[in-house]
């Protein structure tokens, strides 16, 4: 089974341990429950469950962390993104199928995650998906498209700034790292409030400090950017 796509450097399992979940309490709710049905019982699957938000909104984290809790159940998940290079098949035995990034999808992905979304119903494996629009926007195929709508749809709200900081501490936590308030008000207010971008930024971070030795400090950050041409 594919592994799931992490970001560099040693990761722990988190699972839904390391979601923030803010105002998206519902969906954390929907998909506690998903997986816990899993693998499902009976000739059909749930309804597909589609999440989306704009750029930075917290979809891929919220797969991984489904995923991830599945994987900690013994329940292996068929993960396809853009990236992935065809031919994409359903792995045999997969629980749970992940689509992620749906409006970036090639006219050949749109065909190929069609013929996965057939294949798991038919299996009665349930579809996990996201994208930056919903799905009556999705500049895909109708049929997909239809597909991805026809269940549960959750548009995800962004985190606030307290939020945020939470999240950053706890991701940093499960690294075995300490972030201060120092160095966290020095990322809030200098880079993009964009989740991912932030997550981005702690694994540089993390792989700077670890090369060096050295703790995270905000002087250790200027000197990361330093190092990459960039004025801070």
């Amino acid at each position: 089974m594919r592994q799931i796509p992490l970001a560099i450097g040693p990761q722990p399992v988190r699972g839904f341990d390391g979601v923030v979940a803010g105002r998206n309490g519902v969906v954390l709710a929907h998909l506690q429950q998903l997986v816990a049905g899993l693998p499902c019982a009976g000739p059909n699957p749930p309804l597909p469950t589609y999440l989306w938000s704009g750029a930075g909104g917290g979809k891929t984290r919220w797969l991984q962390a489904t995923a991830e809790a599945a994987e900690q159940r013994g329940q292996p998940v068929a993960w396809y993104e853009p990236a992935r290079p065809l031919p994409w098949r359903l792995e045999a035995g997969a629980a749970l199928l992940v689509l992620d990034a749906c409006e970036r999808f090639d006219s050949a992905r749109q065909q190929a995650a069609f013929t996965l979304f057939i294949e798991s119903q038919a299996l009665a494996v349930p579809v996990l998906a996201a994208g930056r629009l919903p799905p009556i926007d999705l500049p895909l195929r109708d049929d997909l498209r239809t597909r991805l709508g026809w269940g549960h749809v959750f548009a995800l709200h962004t985190l606030d700034e307290s939020e945020v900081r939470t999240a950053l501490r706890g991701d940093a936590e499960r690294r075995g790292i300490a972030l201060s308030e120092e160095v966290l008000d020095f990322l809030l207010t200098r880079f993009s409030r964009d989740f991912a971008h932030l997550l981005g930024l702690l694994d540089k971070l993390d792989e700077f400090a670890l090369s060096r030795q050295r703790a995270i400090t905000v002087p250790l950050l200027r000197r990361l950017f330093e190092e990459e041409g960039q004025t801070l």
